[in-house]
C-alpha cells in the first residue's frame, strides 16, 4: 500500500524560544517517522518498507543528515529498516517577462528564451513526503 504526498511541517515553538534546535534536521526526521508509523498503523500493516521524500536544494533541511537520523530514530518503530529515498529538486528561476522556468547558468540570470533576468521562485523549496510504501 502506498500513501501519497504528505506534508512535512513541524515546528517546536517552546525549543526556538529557548534558542534549542539547531540542528533541525533531527526533530524533522522525528516527524517524518512518525508520520509514517502512523500511516502504517492507519493501513494496518506491520511495517513501512520505504519513504519518498522529496526536498528541494532551498528547503533548509540536508538530506544526508535527514538520512543518517533516519536510521537511528526509526530502530525499534514500523520504520526500523526502511528505506528512504530523497529526491532532490534543484531551484528554478522563473522569468518575469516571458514566465519560463530555467535553471541559472554560473555567473548569469538571464532567461534562456529572451534574455530577461529571472526572478526566484518556489521551485526548489518544496519538503514534502511523496509516498510511503507500508506491508
Amino acid at each position: 500500500m502506498i500513501f501519497r504526498q504528505l506534508a512535512v511541517q513541524e515546528k517546536n515553538p517552546k525549543a526556538e524560544e529557548k534558542g534549542e534546535g539547531k540542528m533541525h534536521e533531527f526533530p524533522i526526521t522525528e516527524h517524518i517517522v512518525k508520520m509514517a508509523s502512523e500511516e502504517c498503523e492507519k493501513a494496518g500493516a506491520m511495517r513501512v518498507r520505504s519513504i519518498r521524500l522529496v526536498c528541494g536544494d532551498y528547503c533548509g533541511y540536508v538530506p544526508e543528515s535527514i538520512h543518517m537520523y533516519f536510521d537511528i530514530i526509526g530502530k525499534n518503530t514500523p520504520c526500523d529498516g526502511a528505506e528512504i529515498e530523497i529526491v532532490r529538486v534543484k531551484p528554478k528561476l522563473k522569468c518575469p517577462n516571458c514566465g519560463e522556468y530555467f535553471e541559472r547558468k554560473p555567473m548569469s540570470f538571464a532567461c534562456p528564451v529572451c534574455g530577461t533576468d529571472g526572478m526566484p521562485s518556489e521551485i526548489g523549496k518544496e519538503f514534502y513526503i511523496d509516498s510511503i510504501e507500508v506491508e
